[in-house]
């Protein structure tokens, strides 16, 4: 597991648009906001990515950029784009369980029509530098942070130059 003040993993991730996100090539006035979902079969995920499709530009006016990555092949990953509504999030996928592991995700065994092995959720906020300063991981598909909530927490970091918590 990756504490808060630590240098995140690199992350490089093929996107649907058929380029290659780096996390190391990202430069953002505040924070870059990893958001790693399930897969396209989780109807959570599908709201909560329409959730933050809506939200984008709070987002952005906030200077933060925004990703969103999962274990999906890229055929479903593309088909996902397609189906949700979900056309200005940067969508990664072919996300290796070996690297979720790393960033200290949950990792499930598919029931029913689920992939056989995939990521639970996960979101992180990182540092220009690449150092974590803010992660909320789930083992369920419940439970997951509002982005109301979030975007009320960077307006807080950002008045108040409040620190990292949870490095001890």
């Amino acid at each position: 597991m990756i504490k808060p003040r630590e240098k995140a993993p690199e992350l490089q991730i093929k996107l649907v648009n058929n380029t290659t996100w780096k996390l190391s090539d990202q430069s953002p006035e505040n924070f870059t906001l990893v958001l790693f979902y399930r897969g396209k079969h989780c109807p959570v995920c599908k709201s909560q990515l329409e959730e933050l499709q809506k939200k984008l530009d709070k987002f952005t006016d906030r200077g933060v950029n925004v990703i969103a990555i999962s274990s999906d092949t890229e055929d479903v990953a593309k088909a996902t784009h397609k189906e949700w509504d979900i056309s200005n999030i940067p969508l990664g996928y072919d996300f290796s369980i070996e690297e979720a592991r790393q960033w200290g995700l949950f990792i499930s065994s598919g029931i029913k029509e689920e992939p056989e092995l995939f990521t639970e959720p996960g979101l992180f906020l990182i540092t220009p530098d690449q150092t974590v300063y803010w992660e909320s991981i789930q083992s369920m598909p419940f439970g997951r942070p509002g982005f109301n909530d979030v975007l009320g927490g960077i307006d807080y970091i950002l008045k108040a130059d409040y620190p990292a918590r949870g490095e001890a």
